[in-house]
């Protein structure tokens, strides 16, 4: 939070009239550093600048805080989580991740800043996501040790990566769509291989021929960028309060760590590196430290 000290060298005088311009100094002083107080810990936002919200796995739960001056700090377990204001409230944005069972409860511990503790709890909803059924050779499947052990070095540096949760602010909470192309593979997609659950789809798929520029769907800095096993070149991005974005397959990054791009700056290019059947992007968004549903921010699905 940043910290504000009133700047007056002293009081006006007993008994003789304020100064207006002093006043008026004052105030407006005052004012920038409640703003700046905000910014700190939470997200000025409307409808226009929220995602669409749902309760259920994968998707984003809003819980009302109240107003008050400053925004109130919510974690999740051990995790931070995006506060925004809407109309003169707060309000608790929070991923729910796809693993979470329908009628479980994930329960947020909220601090206000004039001490006071809440407790909340926000029940998850069922939703039935689409199946893929594949049928492939067993060595497709199954990693060798060599690859497993690769896999495990590289999940274990993103999970430590997605935990990642900014003091500065996203000046927004929707995104641009960051490649033109068909939408072919949707978030949440069950695939089975060989009538086995393997995985489920934690991104959006957009199928686009190699070489389309790939633009950041929302202002942040680069988070990390390199070669996966499975997500080939990738770049991350942090959007701030624990809003992230992930964009993989690319065939080239045009941006390195640390850079501070702005929403629709081209970051890459679409490829099909790593596990790829053919060129695409896959994007991911992440709200504390899941992954939640992309379309829910993005632009053109609140049409």
């Amino acid at each position: 939070m940043v910290a504000y000290r009133d700047p007056r060298r002293g009081e006006p005088a007993a008994g003789k009239p304020l100064n207006c311009a002093h006043l008026n100094r004052r105030r407006l002083l005052q004012s920038f550093a409640a703003a700046l107080a905000a910014q700190a810990w939470g997200v000025r936002a409307s409808a226009k600048t929220l995602p669409r919200t749902e309760a259920v796995p994968g998707g984003v739960a809003k819980v009302a805080l109240g107003a008050s001056k400053q925004p109130p700090r919510v974690r999740l377990g051990n995790d931070p989580v995006l506060v925004a204001r809407e109309g003169e409230a707060w309000v608790a944005l929070v991923g729910i991740a796809l693993s979470s069972k329908p009628g479980s409860k994930l329960r947020l511990k909220v601090d206000h800043f004039d001490g006071r503790r809440e407790q909340f709890e926000v029940e998850v909803q069922s939703k039935e996501y689409a199946s893929q059924h594949l049928k492939v050779p067993p060595g497709q499947v199954d990693l060798s040790a060599e690859d497993l052990a690769r896999y495990e070095r590289e999940r274990t540096h993103l999970q430590a990566l997605l935990r990642t949760f900014s003091d500065t602010p996203p000046a927004t909470l929707v995104m641009l769509e960051p490649a033109r192309g068909r939408r072919s593979s949707g978030f949440g997609l069950q695939r089975f291989f060989n009538d086995q659950l393997r995985s489920r789809h934690n991104g959006l798929d957009i199928a686009a021929p190699v070489g389309t520029p790939v633009l950041a769907a929302g202002a942040g800095r680069v988070l990390d960028i390199g070669e996966y096993f499975f997500n080939g070149r990738m770049v991350v991005l942090d959007h701030g309060l624990g809003l992230l974005s992930l964009y993989a397959h690319l065939n080239s990054i045009d941006v390195a760590v640390a850079d501070a791009v702005d929403a629709g700056r081209q970051i890459g290019t679409v490829g099909a590196t790593g596990r790829a059947t053919g060129p695409h992007l896959h994007f991911s968004v992440y709200l504390n430290a899941v992954a939640v549903d992309p379309t829910l921010f993005i632009v053109e699905s609140q049409k």
